[in-house]
C-alpha cells in the first residue's frame, strides 16, 4: 500500500490495527496522524468536523465506558483507481456503563452492539468517514428506550426549536471521497435485494435469504430465519412507506478466506406516515442513514442464498426527528 506504514500488511490490517491502537491501547493522540485535520465524520446524529472533534468525542466515550473493547468481524473494502481505498469495517463492541456521560447516570450495566464504519484512506490517513453505531442497542441494554433518550436530548438542548439537528443530506459537507464502490457482482446482487425490499417485495426475502439466515439488526436485535428478517425490514419500511430509498455506496468482494460478501450504504428520506417500528404516524420528515453487510453461501434456488445480514441505523436519530416535529406543532 503506497504511503502506508509498512507494519500494516494490507488494508484490512491497517483498519483493524489503528482501531485497536486508538481505542484499546488508548492511543487517542494517534488520531492526530491517523485522521486528517479537516476530516468529516458523518453519523446519523450529525457531522463531526476535524480530528480534534473526533479526539474529544473519543475521550468522552472512553471516560463513560473505560473497559470498551472493539472486535473486528469483517472489513469489506474496495480500491478505486480514481477515488482510492474505502473500507466498510463491521465490528462488535462491548463495554460497561461505569461513569456518568452522554448516556446518562452510570448504570453499571454491560452492553454489546455492532458498529459499521465506512472509512476512506490514503497515505496512512483516514480523510472521510460514514459511521453508524447501534445506539438503540446500547440504550436498551442499560435500561433506557431510544425514544426516552431522544426526548431527554431534546430537552437538554433547549427544546424542539433549539435542539441540534441530526444528519440531513441538505446539510452535508461536500465529501472528499467521491467513489461509489465497485462493480463486483456480490455488491450488485445485495444492492438489488435492498431495492426490491424497499419496493415492498418482501417475498423476495423468502427466496433470496437462506432458511437458516442469521440477522443482526438495529436495536441489538438478532434473528434466526426469514420471518425475523421480514419483520425487521417490514417494520422500517411500513413506518416510512413513501420515503425515497437511495444507495450511496456499494462494495462486493471474494477474498480473505471468507464467503462472498457485500457492503451497502443507503438512506430512506421521507415522511413518517405509516404504522411500523416507530409507532403512530406523525407526519415528521425523517432521514434514515443506514449501512448493511451481507454474506452469501449455497442452498438458494439458483445455488446461492444470503446467509447472514447485518443492517444498522440509529433509532435515536429517528426518534429525535419525530419528537422534534411533534414539539414544533
Amino acid at each position: 500500500m503506497k504511503g502506508f506504514d509498512p507494519k500494516f500488511r494490507d488494508f484490512p490490517d491497517y483498519i483493524i490495527g489503528i482501531t485497536r491502537e486508538i481505542w484499546e491501547d488508548r492511543g487517542v493522540a494517534t488520531l492526530n496522524r491517523y485522521y486528517a485535520p479537516d476530516i468529516k465524520v458523518r453519523s446519523p446524529m450529525g457531522i463531526q468536523h476535524g480530528n480534534q472533534a473526533v479526539i474529544a468525542a473519543t475521550m468522552a466515550t472512553l471516560s463513560e465506558f473505560p473497559d470498551r473493547r472493539l472486535y473486528a468481524e469483517d472489513v469489506i473494502w474496495s480500491d478505486d483507481p480514481e477515488h482510492g481505498l474505502l473500507s466498510s469495517h463491521r465490528l462488535i463492541t462491548t463495554a460497561t456503563h461505569t461513569r456518568d456521560g452522554a448516556f446518562g447516570p452510570a448504570t453499571g450495566r454491560r452492553w454489546t452492539v455492532r458498529v459499521i464504519a465506512d472509512c476512506a484512506a490514503r497515505e496512512n490517513c483516514i480523510y472521510d468517514e460514514w459511521l453508524v453505531r447501534d445506539y438503540g442497542g446500547i440504550l436498551r441494554q442499560i435500561g433506557i428506550t431510544p425514544r426516552e433518550h431522544a426526548a431527554r436530548l431534546i430537552e437538554e438542548e433547549g427544546g424542539p426549536e433549539a435542539a441540534a439537528p441530526v444528519f440531513l443530506p441538505e446539510n452535508d459537507a461536500p465529501p472528499a471521497y467521491r467513489g461509489r464502490g465497485n462493480d463486483n457482482r456480490w455488491g450488485a446482487r445485495y444492492a438489488d435485494t435492498l431495492r426490491r425490499i424497499m419496493d415492498k417485495d418482501f417475498n423476495h426475502i423468502l427466496s433470496e435469504y437462506d432458511r437458516a439466515v442469521i440477522g443482526e439488526y438495529a436495536g441489538a436485535h438478532p434473528v434466526l430465519g426469514r420471518a425475523g428478517v421480514v419483520e425487521f425490514w417490514l417494520g422500517l419500511r411500513s413506518a416510512f412507506p413513501d420515503a425515497e430509498f437511495a444507495i450511496h455506496h456499494r462494495i462486493g468482494m471474494e477474498a480473505g478466506m471468507l464467503p462472498p460478501r457485500a457492503a451497502v450504504r443507503w438512506s430512506l428520506d421521507g415522511v413518517h406516515s405509516g404504522w411500523g417500528s416507530f409507532g403512530r404516524p406523525t407526519g415528521a420528515r425523517v432521514h434514515v442513514f443506514g449501512i448493511s453487510h451481507a454474506e452469501y453461501g449455497p442452498f438458494g434456488p439458483d445455488g446461492v442464498s444470503l446467509r447472514r445480514e447485518c443492517a444498522l441505523y440509529d433509532e435515536v436519530a429517528i426518534w429525535k426527528q419525530i419528537l422534534m416535529h411533534r414539539g414544533k406543532q
